[in-house]
């Protein structure tokens, strides 16, 4: 494990054991390791969850299939998680087997994914990535749909590239940057590092897509019906961990935060990842609210790419608003 990864996981798993008082709900959450887990952070920071009644721990995943197949045994009770990997499951077109009917639901927005095409310096646009292996986490599950669309709008067939395997985005940044594919979708701000070292920025999906759902607030609807108070209080937690991250005033803690928790981040790198992930227009999602169209782009990926192959067309079915209409009253 290389000294970044370490030192990040390092940061998340510090966070993660806060004191726990005798009215606080323990909630055990598991993210995959970034700067788009500031809101959480925050909220661990300021109080907010403590505020709300809830003591969250924090487990950094390695991978989407650890993260989905324990959410779905019942090891954790929130993921934060690509709202594709829950329908893929739900849907059983996941990544792994897993025993029973999953019953996973989103329950909140966080993102529409800050996704970044990133690849080595020799490769400077799309066609250069002809013959060349490009990394996902999974190949049937989170981005590996967004990039194969990026892909043939750039005009590049199947069989023009190779897609491997390599595991989660500290997993596949730190493979990039060893030149070991040519190319992968890495989450905000891991591009700004990359971009630094020299690294490619092809595009943004967002830019592509137009509209699109990423991160979600995620849970099985059975521990959702039977924790209630514990899940409203998460919700009103990470809210307010958002829309005080879009306080201009609270802009210089904000970043002491952040370089709290990702310690080999730079001031200059802090001062890009504020200005990507609080874009006006593409940061985290105000109030945590999901993004319905976005929602019907993940379904239409998923209905051309997904195997077995079906025609998925209802949000509805995989987002239910109970909890979070609760928690905005």
């Amino acid at each position: 494990m290389t000294r970044l990864i370490a030192a990040l996981i390092a940061g998340l798993c510090w966070l993660g054991a806060p004191p726990v008082r005798a009215a606080d709900q323990a909630i055990a959450l598991i993210v995959f390791p970034g700067g788009f887990n500031w809101p959480i952070w925050v909220a661990q920071e300021k109080g907010f969850f403590a505020a709300n009644q809830v003591a969250v721990t924090i487990t950094p995943t390695p991978n989407s299939v650890f993260q989905l197949t324990n959410l779905i045994d019942g090891k954790f009770d929130i993921a934060m998680t690509a709202i594709d990997n829950l329908i893929a499951y739900d849907e059983g077109q996941g990544e792994a087997p897993v025993s029973g009917q999953p019953d996973l639901i989103a329950f909140m927005g966080g993102d529409n994914g800050f996704l970044s095409l990133v690849a080595v310096p020799e490769v400077k646009s799309y066609a250069d990535l002809k013959g060349r292996q490009l990394s996902v986490d999974a190949r049937t599950t989170g981005y590996a749909f967004v990039l194969e669309k990026m892909l043939q709008k750039a005009g590049l067939k199947d069989d023009d590239y190779e897609l491997v395997k390599a595991g989660g985005v500290l997993q596949r940044f730190e493979a990039l940057l060893e030149k070991k594919h040519a190319a992968t979708l890495l989450l905000s701000p891991f591009e700004v590092p990359a971009q630094a070292k020299g690294f490619t920025l092809l595009g943004y999906a967002i830019d592509v897509l137009e509209r699109y759902q990423g991160l979600v607030g995620a849970t099985r609807r059975s521990w959702a019906n039977e924790h209630p108070a514990a899940l409203i209080g998460y919700i009103r937690g990470y809210i307010d961990g958002v829309e005080w991250l879009y306080r201009d005033a609270n802009k210089a803690e904000a970043f002491a935060i952040l370089r709290k928790n990702l310690p080999t981040m730079s001031r200059e790198v802090a001062g890009k990842a504020y200005n990507i992930l609080l874009d006006a227009k593409h940061g985290f999602q105000h109030n945590a609210r999901i993004d319905i169209d976005g929602v019907r782009t993940v379904l239409a990926l998923r209905s051309e790419y997904g195997e077995p192959k079906k025609a998925l067309t209802d949000p509805a079915k995989y987002y239910d608003p109970t909890w979070y209409d609760q928690a905005l009253r």
